[in-house]
């Protein structure tokens, strides 16, 4: 009998995963759902073949087929492993999708992601992203051995060692969060990147101690008179850290100039931090919409009373800034409530779903894009200065924020 199924119930129906977490260990918790794993020990994978309930028109058939000639067929059977083909199969499906933002994560690649988000793990300290089909970094997190090692916002990665891992591996055709699993390791221990500036035919070789890496969301310092207030990325404390931030701003007596919000090599992350950024600067109106793929837009609006609604404010901006960064420049901008300063930024425009699966897994899913509160989009074409400014980094001087405090204290 041919078994066929619409593409759209294509889930777990013929897959069902018992992840049995085994004595012995300590399991990392992810996420409001307590999702717990051992990565030290592997799970326990039962594999259950189910006939899809309706009706049918792709023959699903042909994947146990596989299934069955790989088991039986296959010359070194220590090699098949139930839980690592469930996982290749998954991501398959999810790959044919051609989105690089759109991935299945299993258990240790979830991990990796959740570490982003809290701001502490063991690396060298970059941001990656996927463009053009290419693995490239998006910014170097600022004192980490990355940007001590001379790596730029805009460098290509094209291989990886390490030797303690024994492991030599180009990246082309793998995901952001294989070759953050291939950089990442204990502190103390070192990897080779092979690297090519932006722009240049020449590649490069770095060799970079691993450090552990905490990564602070904001940062604020006084210049002149002026408050110069960093986001590095929108994570699990960002609130937090920014409240304080801001609460020492007003505090300052005489009260401050102006704002320098400065989002440069900023990577995104929740959406909702953009909104609570955005409200601190805008006193009413739309900081962002959302377009689903049925054409339904939702609407995300200024939803608190701002702190900084009448400070003269320029943004900082780069190549780097990305995602939520984006929102919001890109809000402030149209609202002409700053003055944008720097480069051209990253340009990704699409919205991830990040969803907890059984097991420790996880999916990101493409889920919508977002849009600025004029409808426009910046996918791909990022958020044009107002005044374009590179710095120049063979001087000591940030030109950029140089321009910056110019602009407040003329």
């Amino acid at each position: 009998m041919k078994i066929k199924l619409k593409l759209h119930q294509i889930r777990f129906i013929v897959l069902v995963l018992a992840v049995v977490l085994l004595a012995g260990g300590i399991g990392f918790w992810f996420g409001e759902h307590q999702v717990g794993i051992d990565f030290n020990q592997a799970p326990h994978v039962v594999i259950e073949r189910r006939q899809p309930l309706e009706k049918q028109d792709i023959n699903f058939s042909l994947f146990w087929d596989v299934w069955d000639r790989v088991e039986q067929s296959f010359l070194d059977k220590s090699k098949i492993d139930p839980a690592k083909m469930v996982y290749g199969a998954i991501s398959g499906m999810v790959s044919s999708l051609e989105d690089p933002y759109t991935v299945f994560l299993p258990p240790q690649e979830q991990k990796l992601s959740k570490e982003d988000l809290s701001g502490a793990f063991e690396g060298v300290g970059i941001q990656l992203d996927y463009k053009d089909s290419k693995i490239v970094v998006v910014a170097p997190l600022s004192g980490t051995p990355a940007e001590k090692s001379g790596v730029k916002a805009g460098d290509l990665i094209l291989r990886v060692k390490d030797e303690n891992k024994k492991i030599d591996k180009e990246t082309a055709g793998m995901s952001v969060l294989e070759v953050v699993g291939l950089i990442r390791g204990p502190k103390g221990t070192k990897v080779k990147l092979t690297l090519q500036h932006e722009g240049e035919a020449k590649t490069y070789e770095v060799e970079i101690m691993r450090e552990t890496i905490v990564v602070p969301s904001v940062e604020v310092k006084f210049v002149d008179g002026i408050a110069h207030l960093k986001l590095m990325k929108f994570g699990d404390r960002t609130s937090e850290e920014w409240d304080q931030a801001v609460a020492l701003i007003i505090s300052q007596e005489p009260p401050v100039k102006g704002v320098i919000l400065d989002l440069r090599n900023n990577p995104g992350g929740y959406l909702s931090g953009s909104v609570f950024i955005g409200s601190e600067f805008l006193s009413s109106g739309l900081v962002v919409q959302q377009e689903h793929s049925d054409g339904r837009k939702e609407t995300f609006s200024v939803n608190r009373p701002g702190k900084l609604t009448t400070q003269t404010l320029v943004v900082l901006v780069n190549k780097g800034t990305a995602s939520a960064s984006e929102i919001v420049a890109g809000a402030l901008q149209e609202y002409k409530r700053a003055k944008i300063i720097g480069e051209t930024t990253f340009g990704k425009g699409t919205i991830q779903e990040a969803q907890d699966l059984p097991g420790g897994s996880g999916l990101h899913i493409t889920s919508a894009r977002w849009l600025l509160p004029s409808g426009k989009s910046v996918d791909k074409t990022g958020v044009i200065p107002d005044n374009q400014i590179k710095d120049d980094p063979n001087t000591e001087e940030d030109e950029q924020l140089s321009q910056a405090i110019k602009i407040l204290t003329d």
